[in-house]
């Protein structure tokens, strides 16, 4: 992905203070392994893969509620760690420099928030998450 820092921008601009420590920079690497791991399939936006490895994992009902327009459920960081694959999840705290459970943690406490803030109309967009940041002057 061309521009993590313009994908880390988005995150921390869509998270403010929620982030805390971390998160942003977990999103930041969980997005980046699905761009990867689609090639580039979904327009580098990485969210739709996200959104379907959660969905196959009976985390469907949680992430199409933060993609919809009502009330945003929350997840635990053990359904994280069931949810995503082990290889993903040790990725994603090696390259942001924390242990697998904090990043757990984080994708917890911030994933609903950032993925309701990337659909606000209700749907996954399909420009890359690169051109909404430049678009947001992120």
């Amino acid at each position: 992905m061309a521009g993590n820092n313009d994908l880390g921008s988005l995150l921390s601009g869509l998270l403010g203070d929620k982030a805390g420590g971390s998160a942003g920079e977990v999103l930041t690497s969980l997005l980046a392994a699905f761009t990867q791991g689609q090639g580039g399939s979904a327009g580098s936006n990485p969210l739709g893969g996200l959104l379907e490895t959660l969905a196959k994992s009976g985390l469907g009902g949680q992430a199409q509620s933060w993609v919809g327009t009502g009330a945003n459920e929350q997840v635990t960081p053990d359904q994280v760690k069931e949810a995503l694959p082990d290889a993903t999840l040790q990725k994603v705290a090696a390259e942001s420099g924390v242990s697998p459970d904090q990043a757990a943690h984080d994708i917890a406490k911030a994933l609903p928030t950032a993925v309701d803030k990337l659909t606000p109309q209700g749907e996954v967009p399909t420009r890359s998450l690169d051109e909404l940041a430049r678009e947001q002057n992120l």
